[in-house]
């Protein structure tokens, strides 16, 4: 799979920004939230982006979309907002024709992945955050120094993003990949480059920094897989750990790396891999079951694996949960049911 695979089109958000979006691979579809300095054609190009576009699109179709003032959508925008990304994400989503689909969000585009699967709990099948949080630099800076900081961060974008001097990119370079190859990080670099223009990425970074979820993050019901690197210095291990915690059922699992998205050398990329196909597999809609009054789609895969005769720790083990949280799942399901047991459930639902 390649860029020359790959499909681009363009619809309107609601205010009117055009916002380019790509279709590549073949399987269930897979919706990539928007994310921080991306552009549809370079991102192949990129050592870091490429290789997690070719495992994403192995075993589905994914479809991912520039952010406003990024790559190929429109550079002159508006407003640049946290509510707008998250309409620029809606139009991308009825554009693409897809009424259900699992959700990958990295970095930021995790804030806006919540966002949407907890506002639109039938589209979203799973959800898989990487490097992602709860609350944004500006929304956790909670002294003086660490706003001060921020803000020169802000500044140092808007004076020298575009320079040919690789000065400041480099400062985010390192951040994401401190252990990258120096061939990954000048890849990574040129990348930003590309992306997005100075005034562009500091406007579009003071969005990302403003994004609270933590009010959404609890409404989401999705199976949810949560990546974190253990010595992630771009976002703090824990605000991955918060995020997760306030997500119900959600899995955390820590990564062991420093690089913010584990690179092709990491010991940590096969861990990445195997937990993302692992998590794939698990079942998560009870497709062989009527609908259900009142159960949520997370509930319904848990009454699925009980109809098969399955245990709760193989329960655990498919939907990737921890057996206290299915036990959880069995005492709210015999209640909607009305019935005390795990027989009585079975025969209430073959009946």
């Amino acid at each position: 799979m390649s860029r020359q695979t790959q499909q681009i089109r363009f619809c309107s958000s609601a205010d009117g920004t055009r916002i380019a979006y790509a279709t590549c691979g073949k399987g269930p579809p897979l919706v990539m939230a928007g994310q921080s300095f991306s552009h549809l054609e370079a991102e192949w190009e990129c050592l870091v982006r490429q290789p997690l576009l070719e495992l994403l699109g192995r075993s589905h179709t994914l479809i991912r979309y520039d952010m406003r003032g990024t790559g190929l959508s429109d550079r002159d925008c508006a407003e640049y907002a946290f509510e707008r990304y998250a309409e620029d994400l809606d139009a991308v989503v009825r554009a693409s024709g897809v009424a259900s689909f699992d959700m990958i969000g990295i970095t930021g585009g995790g804030a806006l992945a919540v966002t949407h699967a907890a506002r639109h709990p039938k589209q979203v099948k799973r959800l898989v955050l990487i490097g992602a949080y709860l609350r944004g630099r500006l929304v956790r800076s909670t002294t003086q120094s660490a706003r001060e900081e921020t803000e020169l961060i802000l500044k140092l974008v808007e004076l020298g993003w575009g320079q040919d001097n690789p000065t400041f990119r480099q400062l985010f370079t390192y951040q994401f990949l401190p252990d990258g190859s120096a061939e990954q990080l000048q890849s990574f670099d040129e990348l930003m480059r590309k992306a997005a223009s100075a005034k562009n990425a500091a406007a579009q970074l003071r969005a990302w920094f403003s994004a609270d979820v933590g009010a959404l993050a609890p409404q989401v019901q999705a199976p949810t897989l949560v990546l974190h690197a253990r010595g992630d210095l771009r976002m703090p291990f824990e605000e991955g750990r918060l995020l997760a915690a306030s997500i119900p059922g959600a899995r955390f699992v820590p990564l062991d790396t420093r690089n913010h998205l584990p690179l092709v050398q990491d010991a940590a990329w096969g861990q990445m891999v195997d937990e993302l196909e692992a998590f794939g597999q698990a079942p998560v809609a009870a497709a062989n079951l009527a609908p259900v009054d009142g159960l949520t789609a997370r509930e319904l895969a848990v009454l699925e694996l009980l109809t098969e005769g399955l245990e709760n720790a193989a329960m655990a083990t498919r939907l990737c949960l921890s057996e206290k949280t299915v036990r959880n799942h069995l005492s709210i399901i015999y209640s909607k049911l009305g019935v005390g047991t795990r027989a009585k459930a079975v025969l209430w639902i073959k009946a």
